[in-house]
């Protein structure tokens, strides 16, 4: 599994299914205002919590998602579930791996929505507060609850969202030393930690 964080909320996961083909799983690939983004894309798989307006061109006719349900494409399941007002949260399930995707999660849902989530190996929470993202108290505090074996912070200060909260601020609350700071972070299933969380830190990269 090849993981990238392409700055907002916005990730790109490049996996392989049984024909052990790559498969690109593409969440929330909206234009920004500013900075760098590319203006089109070419995924297997577009993921959209919370829509697809304002979204950049996904070409070559992917498989796209953007309601709550569940649906098998390529052999990578995916569950999308409801998170705060109109946001949706993604599980996803491949090689092995379940990952989670809060989308652009302002406030902290309630204990029963975050029991239906399950079992997280790896969780992308969005950590830039400013009305825009969860605020780096409630982040902490949802990694805490799911209790996730690895942790990716989203929805920070870059270049192309430069009035989101800083990094560093969920880091202090999270009390734990980011494990690496990397453009792709490249794991398997069995690479994962087995006693604690680890956070694991992406610069943006497309």
């Amino acid at each position: 599994m090849h993981i990238s964080w392409l700055g907002q909320t916005c990730v790109k996961l490049q996996t392989k299914n049984k024909k052990d083909e790559d498969v690109v799983v593409l969440i929330d690939p909206y234009k920004p205002d500013t900075g760098d983004f590319p203006r089109s894309f070419t995924p297997n798989i577009g993921l959209f919590s919370r829509g697809q307006k304002d979204a950049v061109t996904l070409s070559q006719n992917p498989f796209v998602m953007d309601t709550l349900g569940e649906v098998e494409s390529k052999d990578v399941m995916i569950y999308a579930l409801p998170g705060d007002g109109e946001n949706i949260i993604h599980k996803i399930n491949a090689e092995g791996l379940n990952l989670v995707h809060l989308g652009k999660m302002i406030k902290k849902i309630d204990d029963s929505k975050l029991e239906k989530i399950g079992v997280v190996d790896i969780l992308f929470v969005p950590v830039g507060g400013k009305n825009e993202y969860l605020e780096p108290e409630a982040a902490a505090q949802i990694v805490a609850a799911l209790e996730p074996r690895i942790v990716i912070p989203m929805g920070y200060q870059c270049d192309t969202d430069p009035k989101a909260g800083s990094l560093s601020d969920f880091i202090k609350e999270m009390g734990i030393k980011p494990d690496m700071t990397d453009k792709k972070i490249i794991i398997k299933k069995k690479d994962l930690p087995q006693e604690e969380t680890k956070l694991m830190v992406l610069e943006k990269n497309y």
